[in-house]
């Protein structure tokens, strides 16, 4: 009876022992789980970054009068292209829930245009644009949570089409288009805050506000078209420091 009663004193304590362990490494895990990585950057009066990632864009595009009383196009339709940009970020906190951030990078962007005549004969066209673009974005952020956050965007941009082809001479352009373009910017994005820098994936949509059609009488698509607007879908990968 000695015997047993001192087992199990024994296993009683082995027991009790490594619940407390068990405890303890508990309470050591999650208190490591719930560690505040770069706490000092909540505070940062400013910071920089580096964003790239891909696009996808269209034209909206008005018709003119002309279009319904002429024989040749039945019909014109955008179509979206793929592209891809890079930028460097800097950002200026403004308080503890707004940032404002400048985002000066290039976009290369292809749109398209499909036509159908009155014969049925299908033709796609491609526009290529390179962009310098200057978007200026209120970053509006919720509390952290432990090592994550996120956010929403809402700003403006400007755009300067480097490969615009509205001065060229060529006789074979399928339309001319403006370099130069204003656009109202609407996103939202997450934060995930590692010990030495933030890795923020985030999605815009842009929709330009200017007129990006260049009058041509001598392109037959040119007297069918009014007006065109820029419409831009953006995935972005950003690092911040």
């Amino acid at each position: 009876m000695n015997i047993r009663n001192s087992y199990l004193t024994h296993l009683s304590r082995y027991i009790i022992g490594a619940a407390v362990l068990l405890f303890a490494a508990k309470q050591t895990a999650t208190a490591q789980e719930k560690v505040m990585n770069m706490e000092e950057h909540d505070s940062k009066l400013y910071y920089f970054g580096l964003t790239f990632g891909a696009n996808a864009s269209a034209f909206k595009i008005s018709n003119t009068n002309y279009f319904v009383q002429q024989d040749t196009f039945q019909v014109i339709q955008p179509k979206w292209g793929p592209g891809f940009h890079i930028g460097l970020m800097g950002s200026l906190r403004i308080n503890k829930f707004i940032d404002l951030r400048f985002i000066p990078g290039v976009v290369f962007a292809e749109k398209g245009i499909r036509t159908v005549s009155r014969s049925g004969i299908v033709q796609d066209n491609k526009i290529e644009s390179i962009y310098g673009q200057l978007p200026l974005q209120l970053k509006f952020k919720s509390d952290r949570i432990h090592n994550f956050r996120f956010y929403g965007l809402l700003g403006g941009r400007f755009d300067y089409d480097m490969a615009s082809n509205a001065r060229s001479r060529r006789s074979d352009e399928v339309l001319r288009i403006k370099p130069n373009d204003l656009s109202a910017e609407v996103g939202f994005g997450l934060e995930f805050i590692y010990p030495n820098f933030i890795f923020s994936p985030e999605i815009k949509i842009s929709q330009g506000m200017m007129n990006n059609h260049f009058p041509d009488n001598t392109i037959p698509l040119s007297n069918a078209i009014e007006k065109i607007n820029s419409r831009m879908i953006t995935f972005s990968i950003q690092i911040q420091g």
